[in-house]
């Protein structure tokens, strides 16, 4: 493999990868080679650039940790995650639309009852959350697994707050419910509120840059799992939200923009006696049966 120049260095790379085993990953390196080459053709990259894109991309590993995902927000605010998404999320019009997982998902949340306050002292107004998981043949889907997560009122996640006394991050706003023998599910939150994703880092570097603010608009985070179905990523936006046509990540659906309800001091839905104005807010969500296509 001698004399390599411009015209016949994406062919030597490509016959150097032949001998792969799998075919997959073969296919897809071969395609990401000729799509990387053709770009540095396209723009005729130059050598400071080629070093600028290697020192960032160095920056977004080593900001990334087990509570910060750089690389995630990256693909986020590219439009790639949404892309993905929606390309691997084609289903009968009557279902859900996903949307993006964001880089602040943690697995095994903390275990609620329908009910109860997820929002273990975290920052913002009362929201009381209800709605339904059906499948497409309309009727409730029981025992779905439902994790919830969001922010709080000053647009923080608990894994973005400082760790607790023993070093571990406290669960704040976070949880992993079921839904009844209906389908239904209900709990006690806060409020939404809009959040710049975090711009501290290289990819705020890049979005200010390109002359791109950091901001989603208000939502809460939903990733429901059943048995029969396809599981579903997903948000519901707030209506109204100054964010919905700006946000940083592409991910808002007007199928999943929802009125949430302002309501003076009185009784909440759950018989609560509130003496602090509150919101509510209800979806139903329906679920793809497994093996089924658009």
């Amino acid at each position: 493999m001698r004399n390599i120049n411009e015209d016949n260095i994406t062919q030597a790379v490509i016959a150097a990868m032949s001998q792969c085993s799998n075919d997959r990953l073969r296919t897809v390196m071969t395609s990401l080679v000729q799509h990387l080459h053709s770009f540095a053709r396209d723009v005729h990259l130059t050598e400071d650039e080629w070093f600028a894109a290697i020192s960032f991309l160095t920056e977004v590993g080593h900001i990334t940790d087990e509570r910060r995902q750089e690389f995630v927000l990256l693909s986020d605010t590219l439009g790639l995650s949404m892309l993905v998404t929606t390309q691997n999320n084609r289903k009968p019009a009557e279902c859900t639309e996903a949307t993006v997982l964001g880089p602040f998902f943690v697995p095994q949340a903390p275990r609620f009852e329908n009910g109860e306050d997820i929002s273990n002292g975290a920052a913002g107004a009362p929201c009381f959350v209800s709605g339904r998981v059906r499948g497409l043949d309309g009727a409730g889907v029981p025992h779905a697994t439902l994790d919830v997560w969001q922010s709080d009122e000053d647009g923080f996640y608990d894994v973005q707050l400082p760790p607790g006394s023993e070093g571990d991050i406290e669960p704040r706003a976070r949880a992993q419910l079921q839904t009844d023998a209906d389908g239904r599910f209900h709990f006690r939150s806060i409020l939404a509120e809009a959040y710049p994703i975090p711009y501290d880092g290289p990819v705020g570097q890049m979005l200010d840059a390109l002359g791109r603010h950091p901001w989603r608009p208000a939502h809460l985070h939903f990733w429901i799992q059943a048995d029969g179905h396809e599981p579903l990523i997903t948000h519901i936006f707030r209506n109204h939200d100054q964010y919905l046509d700006s946000d940083a990540v592409f991910g808002v659906r007007s199928t999943l923009i929802v009125d949430w309800l302002h309501h003076e001091p009185g009784v909440a839905p759950d018989g609560t006696k509130m003496d602090v104005p509150f919101y509510t807010v209800e979806y139903e969500f329906v679920l793809n049966p497994l093996g089924a296509h658009a």
